[in-house]
């Protein structure tokens, strides 16, 4: 493999950082915004998740599964704390008996998951993520991710209706970046992510001046269980818990996913230090105020549209996102990237996702079980997405968080799929 050279691996370096930053700092704002918090402290929470989230990078990247790819606050988590926090009312609680709850089942869940690691579960779960399971779980995360991405395109995510000049702009850069990467040639092509969001950040400040974010330097960077103090709700600590360990499908998934990539097997060692270090620093965001992290399957779609899986420029944005949390300065600087921009970028590296679903299922013959298999848990699980929150409430508490969400039950769905499938081969051959 051809050694970058050191100017591409700087530029490298700063692709990864936007790519991390782009993919954490509306977490933390979307949640500080659900459990009712000052602007202060989502902005001490955006500075904690940039610091968290860049040295559970170089974690992992030097001692967990030792690749180029991305420790972050987990999609599947961040949907069901939003989920758990907007129904409160409904469960008649207040907000910190929820958020205490939430933090107590995080803290559970990732003492277990990091038991895992250290016990070699890791082996048994990849076992049931056979090509099929794969796909529906990286065509369900293609499709969560894309759908919240094109809402901050076209505008929807800070109103209801289409801004027709904001999607007009957004489509275009996205198709600017896209056509650098398929029609340009060697590092350009590599760097299509960054050349797009500069220039994408230069036009848009000129055309939309009213996405400028406002910038306000940070207080105390650490704050103990900000969401509320340690309860006891079990109803949210159980589904917390689950939680948890079906969050373990975003590890499986991800490194399994990687080989393609990276082009070799990942070996028992790589999952056990992976989820080690995944459910250690899981158990900490629980009592610092973050969303759990998981190695993030959107990395794929990342390396394949910059084909650049070095770790080194990997090494440096992990750094430099760490350095980003550290200085206020510089976390100001960069929180003034327009929204719409970030979205646009992510949209086009997140499409590779769909590829990578599909390079699972190559070779199928799609009999009528096949097409069951990988149709039931797929559909189903992208009609739940399209279903309003509002529909669950008639469901049980202890059950609605893991029902209303799409990709979960996609996933559950997909897994009970293969064991009938694999119990009526076995039973009949």
């Amino acid at each position: 493999m051809k050694r970058l050279s050191a100017s591409v691996t700087v530029l490298a370096g700063f692709q990864w950082l936007f790519f991390m930053f782009a993919n954490t700092v509306v977490i933390p704002i979307s949640i500080g915004g659900a459990f009712q918090l000052e602007q202060v402290e989502i902005v001490s929470a955006i500075q904690r998740s940039f610091i968290f989230t860049g040295i559970a990078c170089l974690l992992q990247g030097f001692f967990g599964h030792r690749l180029a790819l991305m420790e972050g606050q987990s999609g599947l988590w961040w949907g069901v704390i939003l989920s758990l926090a907007g129904t409160a009312s409904a469960m008649n609680l207040d907000l910190l008996t929820v958020g205490g709850s939430i933090a107590v089942g995080v803290i559970i869940s990732g003492v277990l998951v990091a038991l895992f690691g250290l016990l070699g579960m890791g082996e048994l779960l990849k076992k049931w993520f056979t090509p099929v399971v794969m796909f529906v779980f990286l065509l369900l995360l293609a499709n969560q991710l894309i759908t919240i991405f094109l809402k901050g395109m076209v505008g929807l995510n800070t109103g209801d209706t289409i801004d027709g000049k904001l999607a007009v702009f957004s489509f275009l850069l996205a198709a600017f970046t896209i056509l650098i990467h398929v029609k340009g040639t060697g590092v350009i092509s590599s760097l299509n992510l960054l050349i797009g969001m500069m220039v994408g950040w230069i036009l848009a400040v000129q055309l939309f001046p009213q996405e400028a974010t406002e910038t306000i330097l940070t207080t105390p960077l650490l704050t103990w269980f900000p969401w509320g103090q340690p309860a006891f709700e079990w109803g949210i600590i159980i589904t917390v818990v689950i939680t948890g360990l079906l969050n373990t499908t975003n590890t499986i998934a991800t490194l399994k996913g990687a080989e393609d990539i990276f082009e070799k097997e990942t070996t028992t060692k790589q999952y056990r230090a992976s989820f080690f270090i995944t459910g250690s620093l899981s158990a900490v965001t629980g009592a610092i105020g973050l969303v759990p992290n998981a190695p993030y399957a959107s990395s794929l779609g990342f390396l394949q549209s910059t084909g650049i899986r070095e770790r080194a420029p990997f090494i440096l944005g992990s750094l430099l996102f760490v350095l980003l949390g550290l200085v206020p300065t510089f976390s100001a600087f960069f929180s003034t990237i327009p929204h719409s921009v970030g979205n646009t970028v992510l949209f086009v590296a997140y499409i590779q996702l769909f590829r990578s679903a599909l390079r699972n299922i190559e070779g199928l013959t799609f009999e009528p079980k096949t097409v069951y298999r990988i149709a039931l848990p797929s559909l189903l699980g992208l009609s739940i997405m399209t279903l309003p929150p509002v529909a669950f409430q008639t469901l049980p508490e202890l059950v609605r968080p893991i029902l209303s969400n799409g990709m979960l039950v996609g996933i559950i769905g997909a897994l009970l799929m293969e064991l009938i499938f694999h119990v009526h081969r076995n039973h009949f051959t």
